[in-house]
């Protein structure tokens, strides 16, 4: 269910490991004058960046260019940040991607051992930048589908907006527990989902448990969410954020879809700080292929309890 871009999916994998990093690297606040790229703007606004026209130094180098005043980022901590993100080949550079036309990021992976430096123990609220020499970030192997090669230097700037801790949860108000055909859910994080002995309903179910205060979503948000998925079937749990102790992010309405569909269909609607529970039949789910890797048949409903944690709008802030 994870799809990241192509660029910084190998960055994100299951946890923000901000606490040590590989190598033995030095970083500095003041970059070598020979080599120094310069960032201005405002902080979650697309910020103006030069690169000098020449080879990168080799080393790597952070700044943190505004000092955000909100908590520090945690060991165990994923991060939605903005970011924009340039491939530095010799005397020439070029952006490789952006978030900040769109929506953001999650950082909720084992980063590259240079971003894991630059953001550790940094600020909500900050702008940091950093320069990622190749042993710092892709190795001798490079990254080609990103279009990186091994000798290339990586420039990012990250603006830091919201960190959420991998137990994050919900705290709305509980207005049911599901049955009447539909599983049971106990409360608790993860949720303990338990399957009836009846016949799956044949369409998308998607019930409220916990009614959140937030907004309502809308298609082409950004949602933070926690999640536990259980097929009907074998009432057994194939897949759930919290055992990735990481909550997982994706945008809804996507195309390409992100999600598989009985999600953007169920929770476009639903509040933020809300629980949801989703019965979610083949056609809306893996479809007649399933996905032999989860142990999904063709034929097998699956039942999600989603909590949504947050919602970003393209361009906006967060809800």
């Amino acid at each position: 269910m994870r799809r990241i871009s192509v660029l910084i999916a190998p960055l994100l994998l299951a946890t923000l490991a901000l606490a040590g990093c590989g190598g033995s690297s030095s970083s500095s606040s003041s970059p070598p004058t020979s080599a120094k790229v310069t960032v201005t703007g405002s902080f979650d606004k697309s910020p103006s960046v030069k690169i000098p026209n020449q080879k990168a130094s080799g080393r790597l180098d952070v700044q943190t260019l505004i000092h955000g005043q909100g908590p520090a980022l945690t060991s165990t901590d994923a991060l939605v940040g903005n970011y924009a993100v340039y491939i530095w080949s010799g005397a020439s550079h070029k952006l490789a991607g952006s978030t900040y036309t769109s929506v953001p990021a999650l950082f909720a992976g084992r980063l590259l051992p240079g971003l894991q430096t630059a953001l550790k123990n940094q600020t909500v609220g900050s702008r940091v930048l950093a320069v990622i020499p190749p042993k710092e970030g892709y190795g001798p192997q490079g990254n080609p589908q990103g279009g990186v090669k091994p000798t290339d230097t990586l420039v990012f700037v990250i603006d830091l907006i919201k960190a959420y801790p991998s137990n994050a949860d919900i705290s709305g108000k509980t207005v049911s527990a599901g049955g009447s055909g539909l599983p049971k859910v106990t409360s608790g994080s993860p949720p303990t989902i338990k399957v009836p002995s009846g016949n799956p309903p044949k369409k998308l179910e998607a019930k409220t448990l916990i009614q959140g205060s937030g907004p309502a979503i809308t298609k082409g948000q950004y949602l933070i969410v926690q999640y536990s998925g259980v097929n009907w079937r074998t009432g057994k749990v194939f897949d759930s954020s919290w055992s990735h102790n990481a909550p997982f992010g994706f945008v809804i309405g996507a195309s390409p879809p992100q999600v598989i569909p009985g999600w953007s269909d169920g929770l476009i609607g639903k509040k933020v700080g809300s629980r949801v529970l989703l019965s979610i039949p083949p056609a809306e789910g893996y479809g007649k292929q399933g996905s032999s890797q989860a142990g999904i048949k063709g034929t097998d409903t699956l039942v999600f309890v989603v909590d949504i944690l947050g919602s970003y709008s393209p361009g906006g802030s967060a809800s």
